[in-house]
């Protein structure tokens, strides 16, 4: 497996850094667990046929396959998206790490050879993780440190689908596979708002979609009511983030930034707790109305939910058809990068709007 010869390169040609090299360790790590990963792998289909599997574990891959049948029906390229199964033996397979300063809604990035700068960094190594941390937020950032159960190698293996994944319920699994396999149907470069925005909405729709034609009321209006509440969340997200642009843009000094920061929180938690909350559907609040403002978080929370106002009204002027929708919006994005994917798509809506009156 070439990933192994990468990893033995690694510590043949470059011991002497990978001892003094926090990178170089870290790099290694990843590529050990990648191998471990791809070797585990097992054909899906194979473990559905064969009795000796977990009954439960067989219907949630049963699930997975049957998805991905419908995501061709529907148009989506599914590619070898989850047609392999790995058992990576633990609930938690990484953290993820996000930083910002204090006083701007931007990320903190990490550079790294053929991916280049990243938003985000993912630990193996949890106490690794937890160290990098706590430098960070040592050096005056904002930190957010989350779980995740998924580990992507960006297109260079057949990743397969993580045990850690079938924690989900029917509903939230399906999404997931719709999610991935509208990666594959639609990319736009340097865009990642706007894909993973496409990606959620495609993955909810879809399974709504995949549901009803099963007669599956019960699931199909639960989709819809998850993609309801992470279009509510993003409103809500978006007017938190405008208020703090605007704290931030005074160039405010420690005490009133603190002030102004405060305030933006109570704010916060009384829309939580007020008419935001009374319009969620199937979300749990939990302890959200009592997180302090933290810029690293809100930008991990609004980069699934960016504009997906957009992506609905395109779905209604394309009579609420995914396979429609998703291939008059590939020929819109053709040539388009960046955040001028959103401009676009808000420029196609507002004109299919005024043509229809």
């Amino acid at each position: 497996m070439i990933f192994l010869v990468v990893v033995a390169t690694l510590f043949a040609g470059y011991g002497t850094a990978y001892l003094a090299s926090e990178d170089v360790r870290y790099i290694t790590r990843a590529g050990m667990e990648e191998t471990r990963i791809l070797q585990a792998r097992e054909p899906i289909a194979d473990l559905v046929a064969d009795r000796v599997t977990d009954p439960a574990v067989r219907q949630s891959l049963r699930l997975v396959l049957e998805s991905r049948d419908y995501a061709a029906r529907l148009g989506l390229n599914a590619k070898e998206t989850y047609t392999t199964y790995s058992d990576v033996g633990r609930d938690t397979l990484l953290l993820v790490l996000q930083a910002a300063p204090r006083d701007c809604i931007c990320p903190y990035t990490w550079k790294y050879p053929i991916v280049g700068r990243i938003p985000y960094k993912g630990f193996f190594d949890l106490a690794a993780g937890q160290r990098a941390a706590d430098r960070l937020a040592a050096e005056g950032y904002d930190v957010h440190l989350r779980p995740s159960g998924a580990f992507s190698t960006l297109g260079w293996f057949n990743d397969p689908l993580l045990s850690t994944a079938l924690t989900r319920d029917s509903v939230e699994l399906a999404a997931l596979v719709f999610h991935e396999i509208a990666h594959n149907t639609l990319y736009v470069k340097s865009a990642t708002p706007f894909n993973e925005s496409f990606a959620q909405f495609v993955g909810y729709r879809s399974a709504e979609s995949f549901f009803a034609g099963r007669a599956d009321t019960a699931n199909a209006r639960q989709a819809a009511d998850r993609l309801h509440d992470e279009m509510v969340l993003g409103e809500f997200y978006r007017d938190l983030i405008a208020r703090l642009d605007s704290l931030y843009a005074t160039d405010p000094d420690s005490a009133a930034l603190e002030a102004g920061r405060a305030a933006a929180g109570t704010w916060a938690r009384a829309q939580l707790e007020g008419p935001v909350g009374a319009r969620l559907r199937s979300f749990r609040l939990g302890r959200l109305p009592d997180r302090p403002v933290n810029n690293a978080r809100l930008i991990g929370a609004t980069i699934y939910r960016t504009r997906l106002d957009l992506f609905d009204r395109w779905f209604e002027r394309h009579d609420r058809d995914v396979r429609s929708s998703v291939r008059t919006l590939e020929t819109l994005m053709e040539g388009v990068e960046g955040d001028s994917a959103f401009a676009r798509l808000e420029g196609a809506v507002e004109e299919q709007g005024n043509s229809s009156k």
